[in-house]
């Protein structure tokens, strides 16, 4: 396989007090046109949002945004009347469609949150907008490759408007995973904790590994490890 590597180190950061923010690819004042995403998917900014700030209302349309909880608690408020605190390993996912409003804020007093917000191009414009979450099951928990998004919500996902699933990965130090790339399609391989090598690449926290070679990519950790996993259309 021929893979990328996309460092922690070589993301965009923007420190704005309240909010601790590295993005994985061109977002606001961040700009390499090197980096404007990865097939239909657009931004992974790795947020920490100190106790009591967030995001006020603001608008959205014609993307697909999900939020990833690592740390702390996120609450989730917007204009379909839906309203959640989201904990570590839960997922919100909006389809903004033609048009929502959300804020997005640490309802914590002294605990910061920390999340994965990540933004995926539609299937098309002008969508009904809706709301799905994916929370884990007591059997999810103990399996190291769970499919958590998808286009059709098999296997109780939440349910995407483009062609991706997207996996969260778990192994222990020492686990081995695989994943089969089929032809035409493009893998993305985020690290949120731990370390893995992936087809010989050693990944760290914030760092990712890319390619678009059919084919299968061995995982292995060398310490406990989180990721998400996106195979994208």
């Amino acid at each position: 396989m021929k893979t990328n590597l996309r460092k922690s180190s070589d993301r965009g950061h923007a420190n704005h007090g309240w909010l601790d923010s590295h993005h994985t690819f061109s977002f606001a004042d961040y700009y390499d046109p090197n980096h404007m995403g990865f097939r239909s998917l657009r931004v992974i900014n790795e947020d920490r949002v100190a106790a009591g700030g967030g995001f006020p209302t603001h608008p959205h349309r014609d993307m697909e945004i999900f939020s990833y909880v690592v740390a702390g608690t996120l609450e989730h408020k917007d204009s379909m009347g839906n309203g959640r605190q989201l904990k570590p390993g839960q997922i919100q996912l909006m389809s903004a469609g033609s048009g929502v409003a959300h804020s997005e804020f640490n309802p914590s007093r002294s605990e910061a949150a920390h999340f994965l917000q990540i933004w995926i191009k539609p299937r098309a414009h002008g969508l009904t907008p809706s709301y799905t979450e994916w929370h884990p099951s007591a059997e999810s928990e103990n399996q190291n490759k769970v499919l958590v998004i998808s286009p059709d919500g098999r296997d109780n996902s939440a349910t995407i408007q483009q062609d991706a699933d997207i996996y969260r990965i778990r192994l222990k130090a020492g686990e081995t995973l695989s994943h089969d790339l089929k032809p035409g399609r493009g893998l993305w391989l985020q690290l949120i904790s731990g370390k893995l090598t992936a087809d010989g690449s050693l990944l760290e926290p914030g760092d990712a590994v890319s390619t678009e070679t059919a084919g299968t990519l061995p995982i292995t950790a060398t310490e406990d490890a989180e990721a998400l996993l996106f195979d994208l259309a």
